[in-house]
């Protein structure tokens, strides 16, 4: 019973020490990608960021969705050098990317006083498409991140066995779909109402669509689709939890 509690005390130590350092990690990311952003938004948009976006070269352009990919791969890999389950190696990535984006905006707020509201549009990706959205959006994706991790998190260091379920898994998937298909929905209708879906693939120069999209101004956020998926989301948070935690009891 004794060394049970100790294996305990430093189980739960050792998550501790590993959240702390994780925070640290990506709260130091976001700040470096507010910093790359604010850069940008100096030599692009000096009188201050808004629609339609300014246009720039083809090799800026492909630098930045590499950029974007690069991110994803970093807060992809310490979750999975920190994470000693599958399980909890996809929970530490959720945590890592929540965080990192709740400080994005944070420091966008601290360094540049942008944005002026939560219903301020900001174009979040660009891969594979253009993501667009309120603020809030991305937000209340990223909480319900975190929240979904630290529940995962907590159990798992309460048994190394915790897993997500195929229910939950679908549930999770489901409404991460739904989620990305609100955040592509406006700019992917302004395409649409110049160029069919089958158009677009036959078009020989991305110029042409490059050109279009520097026009595109933000109409409405389809917040049906996102809350949707958000429901969705915390459904399959609560029943991972329930189910879960009347195990650990």
């Amino acid at each position: 019973m004794y060394l049970k509690e100790n294996m305990n005390i430093s189980s739960n130590s050792n998550i501790q020490i590993r959240l702390v350092w994780l925070t640290a990690f990506v709260i130091a990311m976001g700040f470096l990608e507010t910093s790359v952003v604010v850069y940008m938004r100096e030599l692009l948009y000096p009188h201050g960021f808004a629609f339609p976006l300014a246009p720039i070269n083809n090799k800026l352009a492909t630098i930045e969705i590499l950029r974007e990919a690069a991110t994803l791969i970093m807060l992809i890999a310490v979750g999975m050098i920190m994470g000693r389950t599958r399980t909890e190696k996809f929970a530490l990535f959720l945590y890592g990317f929540g965080i990192w984006d709740v400080f994005y905006y944070i420091f966008l707020k601290l360094l540049i006083n942008w944005p002026d509201s939560l219903q301020t549009w900001d174009i979040l990706f660009l891969i594979p498409v253009t993501w667009t959205s309120p603020v809030l959006a991305p937000l209340m994706s990223s909480l319900s991140m975190v929240i979904l991790s630290l529940c995962v998190i907590y159990l798992t260091n309460l048994d190394l066995t915790i897993f997500i379920s195929r229910l939950e898994w679908i549930l999770l998937s489901t409404g991460a779909c739904f989620q990305f298909i609100a955040f592509i929905w406006d700019y992917s209708q302004f395409i649409l109402s110049h160029y069919s879906f089958g158009r677009i693939w036959s078009i020989q120069s991305r110029d042409v669509l490059y050109s279009l999209s520097i026009q595109y101004i933000p109409k409405s956020f389809n917040w049906g689709i996102f809350l949707v998926g958000e429901f969705l989301l915390l459904i399959s948070i609560y029943l991972f939890c329930r189910r879960n935690f009347r195990k650990s009891v």
